[in-house]
């Protein structure tokens, strides 16, 4: 059985494991690239002490397997895996991980950040931060946006707020 492009998972990760699962079996390897996300203990200048981070089971491992779709049309891939973590998570705890496997290292650190970039827009994750001054969803950033945009995709997310999913 093929092991899969896309996670989303309440569980940690092993980025060890990950990329040696990744580059198994595939001799025309010749670089790989990764990218982990963590919690952070501060944003906008306040304490966080905690993130929650739900989605829509399904559609957003839909929409994350497009992106390596559009990835490999881009970029030379010989492997892609992203896993993103859901639930209550702590600073410093791993939100997320991006790894890519490219015959050369170029193609695997573009395709890297091409990923990264079009995730942090694109991929359908509403985040709610606990601070001192009680819970707040985190809104999408022009930057983000504007990062999304150098690769020839236009996100526009940070002009229209979020709503997260019922419950």
């Amino acid at each position: 059985m093929a092991r899969p492009r896309v996670t989303v998972q309440t569980a940690d990760f092993d980025l060890g494991a990950e990329v040696a699962a990744l580059r198994a079996g595939d001799p025309a390897v010749g670089a790989v690239a990764s990218f982990i996300g963590t919690v952070r203990d501060r944003n906008d200048g306040q304490g966080v002490s905690a993130m929650e981070l739900e989605h829509y089971p399904g559609m957003t491992e839909r929409a994350i397997e497009a992106m390596i779709d559009e990835a490999q049309r881009r970029f030379d891939l010989r492997g892609a895996r992203v896993i993103h973590r859901v639930g209550l998570l702590q600073p410093g705890d791993q939100i997320m991980m991006v790894a890519v496997a490219c015959a050369h290292r170029g193609q695997a650190f573009q395709a890297c950040e091409f990923l990264m970039d079009y995730l942090k827009t694109q991929a359908p994750f509403w985040k709610k931060e606990q601070t001192p001054e009680g819970a707040r969803w985190v809104d999408a950033r022009s930057s983000d946006d504007a990062a999304l945009a150098r690769w020839g995709i236009e996100a526009g997310n940070a002009a229209i707020p979020e709503a997260p999913p019922a419950t």
